[in-house]
């Protein structure tokens, strides 16, 4: 260790001009220098404020966004749902809770919302729930359900799976209320199969069950009855239209039950009724039948104060008796045959029948 000479002044002091130039160091930073730091800091000081606004404007724009979201999700009845997997934690917006007439911010039960759908459908939704898992897929549902307020609605329910390195982890999707697009929907399909005066199937749907017998090939249909009424233009000429449409509907009335275990019953013209009916009747059977309709139709019909009488001619056809195809002109062949042997009475078409000229058929 080099040798230190001992001073009774105590440890030497910093030399006083190596302080002077260290003070005159700090104190004495250029000019430019100074300028260079105040553009720095006044540079970030811009960037910070123009990211601050930048977020703020994002912020409001998500907020806007969210309020649009919100009001065409409560217009159009549709709410956003996500199920947690495997735990089955629910998170609803506030239109699913609408749908099911729960408080808004409930803690929704997914055991207590499946009571809502009826058995088969809340079956149907397991299967496809469980499916859409299993392949990390989706799915969609039309459904029913009573509401906890014991409303019946239709809602239509998506899905899809979202996973995490191959694990599903969550099933979210929306449900919508179709209530009045089913209603709708509903009524269309009415209109399109059924007679609106009478409620009996129309022609389109006759015709169309006779196209699916002739694909579904023999076994399917028996026989078709084609019913006319009789002294129903006099009635209608005489008493007007309105009188006439009670006669048509107390006509399908009578009509339906007579014939009801006939595979279908319809209007197809406007006082000309068809009815189906199954391979399961023999001759006999369907005879009685026509029998049992002319009977019921010749009763009395009272509408609006008049006391009616109307009557029926039918012709009958079996399956057996030709094509699928050519059934309706066979019983109506059969029905202007019956209307030439003195109405109120039915043919049953045979293959040596000639067919009448309607018009002198009806005379």
């Amino acid at each position: 260790m080099p040798y230190m000479p001992y001073s009774p002044k105590g440890p030497a002091r910093p030399n006083a001009s190596r302080l002077r130039g260290g003070a005159s160091g700090a104190e004495g930073v250029s000019e430019p220098a100074r300028q260079r730091d105040a553009a720095i800091i006044a540079r970030l000081k811009g960037e910070l404020s123009a990211q601050a606004e930048m977020i703020r404007e994002q912020a409001v724009s998500l907020a806007h966004s969210r309020k649009i979201f919100d009001r065409a999700s409560a217009a159009a009845r549709i709410g956003v749902w996500e199920c947690s997997l495997p735990d089955e934690t629910l998170h609803w917006t506030d239109v699913v809770y609408d749908l099911f007439d729960l408080p808004r911010g409930a803690l929704p039960d997914r055991q207590r919302t499946l009571a809502c759908y009826p058995p088969e459908c809340r079956k149907a939704l397991e299967v496809m729930r469980s499916r859409a898992i299993e392949e990390r897929s989706g799915f969609a549902l039309d459904c029913e359900i009573t509401t906890f307020a014991g409303r019946n609605r239709w809602i239509r329910i998506t899905a899809t799976v979202e996973c995490e390195d191959g694990v599903p982890v969550r099933i979210f999707g929306m449900k919508q209320d179709i209530t009045e697009e089913k209603i709708l929907s509903d009524r269309m399909r009415y209109l399109a199969e059924f007679d609106v005066m009478t409620g009996l199937a129309n022609r389109g749907q006759f015709q169309a069950r006779l196209s699916q017998a002739e694909q579904a090939g023999p076994g399917t249909v028996g026989a078709l009855l084609l019913i006319d009424l009789d002294g129903f233009k006099a009635v209608n000429d005489t008493y007007g239209h309105v009188v006439g449409d009670d006669c048509l509907k107390e006509a399908a009335a009578r009509l339906g039950a007579v014939c009801q275990g006939a595979d279908l019953v319809a209007r197809v013209g406007g006082d000309e009724f068809a009815v189906l009916l199954g391979p399961h009747l023999d001759r006999g059977a369907v005879s009685d039948l026509a029998r049992g309709a002319i009977d019921a139709m010749a009763e009395p019909v009272n509408v609006r104060g008049h006391s009616l009488k109307l009557g029926a001619s039918i012709g009958v056809a079996f399956v057996d008796a030709g094509a699928m195809c050519d059934l309706f002109m066979k019983a109506d062949t059969a029905l202007y045959a019956a209307k030439a042997a003195g109405r109120n009475t039915f043919r049953i078409f045979k293959p040596d029948t000639r067919p009448k000229g309607r018009r002198a058929a009806a005379a």
